[in-house]
């Protein structure tokens, strides 16, 4: 008895690799059938085409798709490179962006069972607002002062010193280089920075750890200007102040 075939679109199979950057010879490799899966001249098995989806992070339903995808961020995207849009995220950064969420969640859950109040400081500015003024208002708020900071040994002491300071004003932050828990998946310091995840009761900030700290340092510092404007956002791995968006120049100033 043979082995049932799946009807496959070959160029949602060659959008998964691409989506997962991954090579295709070396995925030839566990699949030997795989070049031809992807003219259309064989196609895979059922069994075959779940241990694919898994092995390029990509959601099996997606494979059964005639045409490609759009997979689009689920936040404001202030990225850009080279003054365009960048406008495929990575399986990586869409799924850390989707664990932050949950996490926010269950945060805000928590939050309201406790009877905590607002975080009334999240929405209070605008970008009419004077940047050195409300500089001054983020730094007070942290109790963040500049004659202290010299005292600080290193990047490192001074971003764990900031990081608490936004842990008491009820800021969830959260830093890693990784996708939840696997260390096999990295993050890419050249996709994002990190992102701002604005709630009036439930704030959040997620920091890339594989940028430099003192990379580390400015992202969580953006993000907090961020949720000083209320906005959600995602960053790109460059914090210019010449951007499209007039938030994003605001938070960067």
């Amino acid at each position: 008895m043979m082995t049932p075939r799946v009807d496959i679109s070959p160029a949602v199979l060659r959008w998964a690799c691409e989506r997962a950057g991954a090579d295709v010879e070396a995925l030839a490799q566990r699949w030997p059938k795989l070049p031809d899966w992807l003219t259309g001249e064989a196609r895979p098995t059922l069994k075959q085409l779940e241990t694919f989806a898994k092995a390029t992070r990509t959601p099996v339903g997606y494979l059964f798709l005639r045409e490609p995808p759009v997979e689009r961020v689920p936040i404001p995207d202030m990225r850009t490179m080279a003054g365009r849009k960048i406008t495929r995220p990575s399986p990586n950064l869409l799924e850390t962006i989707y664990v932050c969420q949950e996490r926010q969640e269950w945060y805000r859950d928590f939050a309201c069972a406790a009877g905590e109040a607002r975080r009334t400081f999240v929405g209070s500015a605008d970008v009419d607002h004077d940047v050195v003024h409300i500089a001054g208002v983020i730094r007070d708020a942290l109790g963040f002062e500049r004659d202290e900071r010299p005292g600080l040994s290193s990047f490192r002491a001074a971003l764990r010193e900031l990081i608490d300071a936004a842990d008491e004003l009820g800021v969830l932050v959260i830093m890693s280089a990784i996708v939840g828990n696997d260390r096999r998946r990295r993050l890419d310091a050249d996709e994002f920075s990190g992102f701002a995840l604005a709630d009036e009761l439930a704030p959040l900030v997620f920091v890339n750890a594989a940028q430099t700290p003192a990379a580390q340092m400015l992202t969580l510092a953006h993000a907090l200007a961020q949720l000083w404007l209320g906005e959600t956002a995602l960053l790109g791995a460059t914090l210019a102040s010449v951007s499209e968006h007039p938030e994003e120049r605001w938070c960067s100033r």
